[in-house]
């Protein structure tokens, strides 16, 4: 008479069972990473055949010349916003890294007790005093501690 629900189900099981096998293999089969660790020398000469292909095709060249040839109009405007957004970008790091340098030189001089130098002005950074704005960091103190002479210096 036939099959009953229960053998049915046991083939679907069976089939199910069967094609998750089956696909495991595919993707063992297929998985280039597994490939080329279990077979590195023909992998190798695949991946330095199929460059050898593809620069004698001169496809990198008519490329080039497209993506040349799509750009020319556009190359003109797009650079020179290019080089202003730099320039204004570099100009803003520079006085930012300026200020951070004579913050950092003015508290290394106040922690080690060296006087401050004439005309310079505190600078607020971070919410606190930290700096000063001299430029002349690195050039030793301008007055003697003895006395408050001025130190002659050999610029």
């Amino acid at each position: 008479m036939g099959e009953t629900t229960a053998d049915v189900r046991r083939d679907i099981e069976l089939t199910r069972e069967r094609m998750s096998t089956t696909l495991a293999q595919l993707e063992q089969k297929l998985n280039v990473v597994q490939v080329v660790r279990d077979h590195p020398w023909p992998a190798i000469a695949l991946a330095f055949g199929a460059g050898v292909a593809l620069s004698a095709s001169g496809a990198d060249v008519k490329s080039a010349a497209v993506t040349v040839g799509a750009t020319k109009g556009a190359s003109s405007r797009v650079g020179s916003v290019l080089d202003d957004l730099v320039a204004n970008l570099m100009t803003g790091v520079s006085a930012a890294l300026n200020e951070r340098v004579d913050g950092w030189v003015t508290e290394l001089k106040d922690a080690i007790g060296a006087p401050r130098a004439r005309g310079a002005t505190p600078v607020r950074s971070s919410g606190t005093t930290s700096g000063m704005t001299s430029g002349n960091y690195g050039v030793g103190p301008t007055t003697s501690p003895i006395a408050n002479t001025p130190v002659e210096r050999a610029d």
